[in-house]
C-alpha cells in the first residue's frame, strides 16, 4: 500500500480522509466475468483500481489530492458470456441508477469532479453522462477507458488482444501475480464472426462469446510478462495523471 493509504478509499478512515481537502473523487469500473482460463473474474475491477491508485499516488506528489472510491463491478456482458457460471450482466437502467447514487451523494458532499477509470469494453457510460450533465449541471464527470488510452503496438506482440490476452494478463503480472495462472490458460483463439461487415467493422452490434472464442479469451496470453505489463501501464498511468492534473484547473 502507498504511504499515502489515505488516497484509497475502501483501505483508509474518517480520520484520515478529515485531515485533507478533495481535488477529484476516482471511480474504477469494471466487470464480473470471465477472463480465459487464467484471470481471476474480477480482472477488469482489479486493474482499473489499482491503475487509479498509482494515478492518484502519482499526481499527490504535484498538488492533486484523489479519493479512490472501491470499485464498481456491475458490467455489461455479450451473450455467450452471460450464459457461463456466475458471470453477471448488469442492466444499463442498474449501472445509471448506481452512478446516479454516487454523483449524487457526492455533489451532496461538496465534490465537484469525478474521473470514472473503466476497465470493461462492454461499459459505456456516454448517455448516463450527458443526462446526470443536466441534472448537475455543476458537476463534472470524465470517461477513461484504461486499456485504450495507449497504443499496445509498442509494448505487446499478439494480435488480435481485446479480452484477457497479452495486454491484461501483462497488467495482472505486474500488479498480481499470484492471481495469474498460466498454466489454465487458453490461446485465445478468435473464430470469424457469421457476418463479415461486422468483423470488417462496417457495423456494430454484440458479438456472440460462444461463437467466437473457445476458453473466453479474445488474443493469446502465452507471451505474457510483468515487465511488459509495468512498461505499458505506467505509460496509460502518466496519461492519465495528465488529465487529473488538467481537471484540477478546469472550473
Amino acid at each position: 500500500m502507498s504511504e499515502n493509504s489515505f488516497l484509497r478509499g475502501p483501505l483508509t478512515n474518517y480520520g484520515e480522509v478529515a485531515e485533507h481537502k478533495y481535488d477529484l473523487a476516482l471511480l474504477p469500473w469494471g466487470a464480473f466475468e470471465p477472463h480465459n482460463r487464467h484471470l481471476p473474474y474480477l480482472t477488469d475491477c482489479i486493474l482499473s483500481y489499482e491503475i487509479a491508485c498509482d494515478c492518484a499516488d502519482q499526481v499527490y506528489d504535484r498538488g492533486v489530492t484523489c479519493m479512490v472510491l472501491p470499485p464498481v463491478w456491475f458490467g455489461s456482458q455479450n451473450a455467450g458470456q452471460w450464459n457461463k457460471p456466475f458471470c453477471v450482466h448488469t442492466r444499463s437502467e442498474t449501472q445509471k441508477a448506481i452512478l446516479t447514487d454516487i454523483v449524487t451523494s457526492l455533489h451532496g458532499q461538496g465534490f465537484r469532479k469525478l474521473v470514472i477509470v473503466n476497465g470493461h469494453g462492454g461499459n459505456s457510460f456516454k448517455p448516463y453522462v450527458r443526462d446526470l450533465g443536466m441534472t448537475f449541471p455543476d458537476f463534472r464527470i470524465v470517461v477513461a477507458d484504461w486499456w485504450a488510452i495507449v497504443s499496445t503496438n509498442n509494448y505487446f506482440e499478439e494480435k488480435p488482444d481485446d479480452h484477457a490476452g497479452e495486454q491484461e494478463t501483462s497488467v495482472m503480472l505486474h500488479y498480481h501475480p499470484e492471481l495469474v495462472e498460466m498454466n489454465r490458460a487458453g490461446d485465445g483463439k478468435v473464430s470469424p464472426s457469421q457476418i463479415r461487415a461486422i468483423d470488417q467493422k462496417i457495423a456494430w452490434m454484440p458479438r456472440n462469446w460462444d461463437e467466437v472464442s473457445v476458453d473466453t479469451g479474445i488474443g493469446n496470453p502465452k507471451k505474457s510478462t510483468a515487465d511488459k505489463g509495468a512498461r505499458y501501464v505506467q505509460a496509460v498511468i502518466d496519461k492519465i495523471s495528465e488529465l487529473l492534473l488538467g481537471l484540477k484547473e478546469a472550473p
